[in-house]
């Protein structure tokens, strides 16, 4: 009998698998609306919900909102740790599927993802090794895929990403409950790998939220209307100095979108 050729090892290590319902809700309808155009426009729209963690609602929740801007969308889940795929093979069905495997995206039919999102995955690794992992997800892309790579809280109310194409990182988003927030630097907990160790001085992300501080500050008085007539009284202010690449329709939804190149950390 010929031998089996082994499969190659997956790329990456085991996550804490810490995972919850409607934990990445407002990633997911950020992603929606960004990015439903292009998978409704797409030959194959598959979505990637790489590290999933040890329970499969993130991969089940993705696949019924993307459906909401592309209905022919499909999802599978990628994860590292054996038993969390053998665990989350039962909720499989058309349109949904879950397999072994890690930052080498494993996909049959040489398919190549429309989109992977990786959620609350590289906050274990060093700041060092995130360029390669950007870059090794991102040439898995299919043209005019996209890459969203960011971290939340563990109910989801606070959340900062990252979109990224083939060519790297294009925006940085910042999403919160208004109902909860304090200060937007509050959300400074939440930045992505790339980001949460050049929050100090004399880095843009530190002046960014510096300043949007100041925003929310002045924008006190607006309070009396409720979170989210302050919310967007302050981005809009923050936008005379801040390169957004958002409006009012998602500043509604607690969010704003800052262009990457405004954020990205000083070299050395």
């Amino acid at each position: 009998m010929a031998s089996r050729t082994p499969s190659p090892r997956p790329v990456g290590a085991v996550t804490r698998g810490t995972t919850n319902p409607n934990r990445l809700r407002r990633m997911d309808r950020w992603i929606a609306a960004a990015h439903g155009p292009e998978l409704r426009r797409s030959g194959d729209p598959v979505a990637v919900d790489l590290g999933y963690g040890a329970a499969p609602w993130t991969a089940v929740e993705l696949l019924g909102r993307l459906r909401t801007a592309a209905p022919a969308a499909e999802v599978v889940g990628i994860e590292i740790e054996p038993a969390r795929v053998a665990a989350a093979k039962p909720y499989e069905r058309a349109g949904l599927a879950f397999r072994h495997g890690g930052f080498e995206v494993p996909l049959p039919d040489s398919r190549r993802p429309a989109l992977i999102r990786a959620a609350n995955v590289l906050r274990q690794y060093d700041e060092g090794e995130v360029a390669g992992v950007w870059a090794r997800l991102c040439g898995r892309l299919a043209p005019g895929g996209l890459l969203v790579e960011g971290t939340c809280d563990e109910i989801g109310r606070r959340h900062v990403w990252v979109a990224l194409g083939v060519e790297g990182p294009r925006t940085v988003t910042f999403a919160t409950r208004l109902g909860s927030l304090e200060r937007p630097s509050d959300l400074a907990e939440r930045l992505p790998k790339a980001l949460i160790h050049r929050n100090v001085p004399g880095e843009p992300v530190h002046a960014f939220l510096r300043d949007f501080d100041r925003a929310w500050a002045a924008a006190a008085p607006y309070a009396s209307l409720g979170a989210r007539q302050r919310w967007i009284k302050a981005v809009r202010d923050l936008s005379a100095d801040w390169p957004l690449a958002d409006g009012e329709r998602r500043w509604r939804q607690g969010e704003v979108t800052v262009n990457w190149a405004a954020l990205q950390p000083r070299t050395g």
